[in-house]
């Protein structure tokens, strides 16, 4: 059994400001994790995810592939933490709107019958709340200048 994280936001910056701050390296490092990230198709990269001692988490390296990088539209990657979330994909969809940029966010493939599935599940998905709200203001101070 597996299932999927879909979030949908709006980010009131153009699509080439959203697209810089999903596919650079530095920017990602901003607002998600530090990485070794290149916006190209079979590039193979690393994600290092700090540990929260507030929640007992001892931090760990997420293994991913660019699966699709079409610029400033669509970027989806593999995404490999191990246990229930092995060979799982994370794609964003960026698609201009009139009062900015809608992103179609999704992360698929978890396996929800492995013994720590819905636990791995459930974080994974306050994990991307928060990762997307730091995303908009990350773009939004880029915007600003900051």
């Amino acid at each position: 059994m597996t299932d999927a994280i879909r979030r949908e936001i709006l980010i009131p910056q153009p699509q080439e400001q959203v697209w810089q701050a999903i596919a650079d390296s530095e920017s990602l490092a901003e607002w998600m994790f530090p990485n070794d990230f290149e916006p190209r198709i079979g590039h193979q990269f690393t994600f290092h995810v700090p540990p929260n001692p507030k929640v007992n988490f001892e931090g760990l390296v997420v293994e991913c592939e660019v699966l699709e990088c079409s610029p400033p539209e669509l970027l989806s990657f593999s995404w490999s933490a191990g246990g229930p979330v092995q060979d799982t994909r994370v794609t964003f969809q960026l698609v201009p709107a009139s009062e900015g940029t809608r992103i179609l966010f999704e992360h698929t493939g978890f396996d929800l019958s492995h013994p720590f599935g819905e636990h791995a599940f459930k974080g994974a998905g306050a994990g991307w709340t928060n990762m997307l709200k730091q995303l908009t203001s990350v773009v939004a101070d880029r915007a600003a200048g900051r």
